[in-house]
């Protein structure tokens, strides 16, 4: 497995994929939108890597971070979900809006992804929720389940709590969130 390349990029090519010369080696590398966005040919670069073996190819993707590699990993180990679809997830939705699509049930969010309808959002979000969690400890979706159920007691509906868990700082304490989820709530009811 090739886990990570460092080396020169040579060339980009269309549709995101790059040529990485790595000690005279050039290696073909599919990246995500996320992935060395304003790099040019003659920077310094480096990728984390997933090989992807098939009998026809051997695809080497490329990622800007682990957190998004691993990401991608979570991705296609889910049923149904190729290396072309979780790229289309990670290029439209950054990994915390994917956390947090998948802890607030969101299929609208989901099936803005193109090639994304809403049974295969569904399926996602039913497969995905307890494994995103492991990479994406950024997101909403660590206090924001908890914080969902207490403000559902609260008589909040689905569409306000999913209107304010992303103002909900990410590293804040149960109680410190759900205090700044019901001042947002009051602000927009008063």
């Amino acid at each position: 497995m090739i886990g990570h390349l460092r080396g020169e990029l040579a060339h980009r090519e269309a549709g995101g994929t790059l040529i990485v010369d790595v000690g005279g080696v050039g290696y073909e590398v599919i990246c995500s939108a996320g992935a060395l966005p304003g790099a040019t040919a003659g920077d310094q670069v480096h990728l984390h890597t997933h090989l992807v073996v098939r009998d026809d190819a051997h695809l080497l993707y490329g990622f800007g971070s682990r957190a998004e590699r691993d990401t991608f990993r979570i991705l296609i180990a889910t049923h149904g979900v190729g290396p072309a679809m979780a790229l289309a997830l990670l290029a439209t939705l950054d990994q915390a809006s994917l956390a947090a699509a998948v802890a607030n049930d969101d299929v609208a969010m989901l099936t803005s992804v193109p090639g994304i309808g809403p049974k295969t959002a569904q399926r996602l979000i039913v497969e995905l929720r307890s494994r995103l969690d492991i990479v994406v400890d950024s997101a909403p979706s660590s206090g924001g389940s908890g914080i969902r159920g207490a403000l559902e007691q609260l008589g909040y509906s689905a569409d306000e709590i999913r209107s304010v868990l992303p103002s909900v700082p990410a590293g804040a304490d149960p109680s410190e969130a759900l205090r700044i989820a019901l001042a947002e709530l009051g602000g927009r009811r008063a």
